[in-house]
């Protein structure tokens, strides 16, 4: 199933919750809305599913309009970040419940409900909790049986709405690789919301990045990451250092210091220069484009990370940066910076 949705444009009062997007999804495709509170990506999606209604724009499914029709009669599962699951309700009837509710006429017989229920269950890992209440689940048990539930009317398209975000770190991950393979079994067109990045860039296959009711970037999650199309994605998908530098005669300057970086084609004025925590290579005192003192160190693992004070024009600018252990830090060193990586974006951009 493909949607494709053009134009959309979707406001509360003076507030553009959308703001004329394009987007079209493939068939079979997983994929995520990424952005944080106020992007857009919820509106969006509910529009999909028919609960709201855009104050113009298209939404069509295989070519066929969708907004002429109800939420009831697109054939959308919808899985809710909070279960909503019948706390009166066995695991078992929770799931059988769309089946039960579906006109006479393309209702299953009981022998056919109670078989399609029992593949979900099996096929969500869970049969052996069938007779259980929601109550006597954990979280990622309850999200599991909600997917089940959306997926047993045998929808065309599936939508999640931030369907991990009450669940603590340990169990999203578990859940987010789960639901992966998942799609990779079941194929159904899918898009789920998120404004974890992580979460994101490991479960789908293209990432649509959102920001002020419109649409920033689409790509895949590596794209996304390694080439940002402007400076909100850099400087919301992954941690990044920002600074504010000048462009002056073609060279980059952070205040009265010239730095050995290109300016990549940036024009003249105030500009950022974004870096990737990781991308700076750290070395002795003069070694680097950039020269700050370490303030604090905190090691963990393979990795230090560490608080780094820059001076320009008497100023001070302190940054985070990590590098590997080989060479340990402390407090009060003077380090050499040089980045293996980034990006020059205008001010304003």
């Amino acid at each position: 199933m493909t949607i494709e949705v053009r134009n959309l444009v979707k406001k509360y009062g003076a507030f553009a919750a959308l703001d004329n997007v394009d987007l079209k999804v493939d068939t079979g495709e997983l994929l995520a809305l990424l952005g944080p509170s106020g992007s857009g990506k919820t509106s969006l999606l509910r529009i999909i599913a028919g609960l709201d209604w855009p104050d113009s724009g298209t939404v069509s499914f295989d070519g066929e309009d969708a907004l002429s029709r109800g939420a009831g009669e697109r054939h959308v599962g919808f899985v809710f970040q909070h279960y909503a699951l019948f706390r009166h309700m066995s695991v078992f009837e929770n799931v059988a419940f769309g089946l039960r509710v579906q006109p006479r006429a393309v209702r299953k017989s009981e022998a056919d409900i109670r078989k399609r229920v029992k593949e979900l269950l099996d096929l969500v890992q869970l049969d052996w909790l069938a007779h259980r209440y929601p109550s006597q689940l954990s979280g990622g048990q309850r999200q599991r049986i909600a997917l089940a539930r959306a997926l047993a009317i045998e929808p065309r398209i599936l939508l999640l709405d931030e369907p991990f975000g009450a669940l603590d770190a340990k169990v999203r991950k578990e859940l987010r690789r789960w639901l992966r393979q998942l799609h990779d079994e079941i194929h159904v067109t899918s898009i789920f919301v998120t404004h974890d990045q992580e979460e994101a860039l490991e479960v789908a296959n293209r990432v649509v990045v959102m920001d002020k009711g419109k649409i920033e970037q689409i790509g895949s999650p590596s794209d996304v990451y390694d080439n940002p199309a402007t400076a909100f994605v850099h400087g919301f998908i992954g941690e990044s250092i920002v600074l504010p530098v000048d462009v002056v005669d073609g060279q980059l300057r952070l205040g009265d210091k010239v730095l050995d970086l290109q300016s990549q084609g940036a024009a003249a004025g105030p500009s950022k220069l974004f870096i990737r925590r990781h991308d700076v290579v750290v070395g002795p005192a003069g070694s680097g484009s950039l020269e700050g003192a370490v303030k604090h160190v905190r090691a963990f693992g393979p990795t230090q990370r560490a608080d780094v004070a820059l001076r320009a024009n008497g100023d001070e600018t302190l940054i985070e940066i990590d590098a590997p252990r080989d060479r340990e830090l402390r407090p009060g060193d003077i380090v050499g910076l040089q980045p293996k990586r980034y990006r020059i974006f205008g001010a304003q951009a």
